[in-house]
């Protein structure tokens, strides 16, 4: 007894060693890489004195604003529509059941960039649109850049909220849905008041994600035209041909957004975990 307790305490003192090296070494090359990373930025052909001047322009500010509002208008329609698709999916009914999974099917296949560039175009394929008893209009009128990264980021953005919210209600125990029936619970109402509850403690985590992810993906709605904030900054540098410098502007907001963000979203993870414990 006493030489196998001798043995493994020799064999683990190496072991330690080891890893305390391993870890040693690599702290000192991530140090070195980075600043090897700062060092090139720093004597590249990079006028930093222009990323500082057109941090704070309105151009840019107003870009950064019309991102934010972006990205929460897209993710409010991709939340409704993504829970009325999780519903269409746990249906008994096989035809809302059905035309939930090809609509998750076809826009989770599709590059968001591709639907964009068909909302945006949507005029060439519909030239008028006719709402009854308000009248007809021309489609390019109302297909603004606003509208058409709208519809094409919050539509594409259903489809993943659906899968998230599907999975949170599978989540939950069928004896909450079996107990809400004994009581009389239409289906309805079990869902509002003691399903949706318990599944949106589960879902919040990835739905903080994909709220920081659709920040991001606001920038391909450049590509049409909507001024956010990296078009407001393509279309400064197609003037004054500072093209990194406004680049690095682009970034350094895009950035500030999610670090700000990525502490409210663990804050929220924190206190609805805390009523799960509960």
């Amino acid at each position: 007894m006493t030489r196998t307790t001798e043995s493994s305490r020799l064999l683990a003192l190496p072991r330690g060693r080891h890893i305390a090296w391993t870890q040693i070494v690599s702290g000192v090359v991530l140090l070195a890489l980075c600043a090897w990373i700062i060092h090139a930025f720093a004597v590249g052909q990079i006028e930093w004195r222009y990323v500082g001047q057109f941090l704070f322009v309105p151009s840019i500010l107003r870009g950064v604003g019309a991102t934010l509002l972006m990205a929460v208008c897209a993710m409010a329609l991709g939340m409704v529509a993504g829970i009325i698709l999780a519903l269409g999916r746990l249906s008994t009914a096989w035809l809302p059941r059905i035309v939930s999974g090809l609509y998750v099917w076809l826009f989770r296949g599709v590059p968001v960039i591709l639907q964009l560039l068909i909302w945006f175009n949507l005029a060439l394929i519909f030239p008028h649109v006719t709402l009854p008893g308000i009248g007809s209009y021309r489609t390019v009128d109302l297909m603004t850049p606003f509208l058409s990264a709208l519809f094409g980021l919050g539509l594409n953005q259903a489809a993943y909220i659906a899968e998230i919210f599907r999975a949170g209600f599978q989540s939950v125990d069928r004896g909450q849905y079996e107990a809400a029936s004994a009581i009389g619970m239409t289906r309805l109402t079990a869902m509002r008041r003691i399903i949706f509850p318990q599944a949106f403690r589960t879902v919040i985590p990835p739905l903080g994600n994909e709220f920081i992810n659709m920040i991001k993906l606001t920038s391909l709605a450049s590509l049409i035209q909507y001024p956010e904030v990296l078009h407001n900054a393509e279309t400064i540098y197609y003037a004054n041909t500072r093209v990194i410098e406004l680049l690095i502007v682009a970034g350094f907001w895009y950035l500030a957004a999610v670090t700000v963000l990525s502490p409210l979203q663990h804050l929220l993870e924190r206190r609805f975990s805390r009523g799960k414990s509960a």
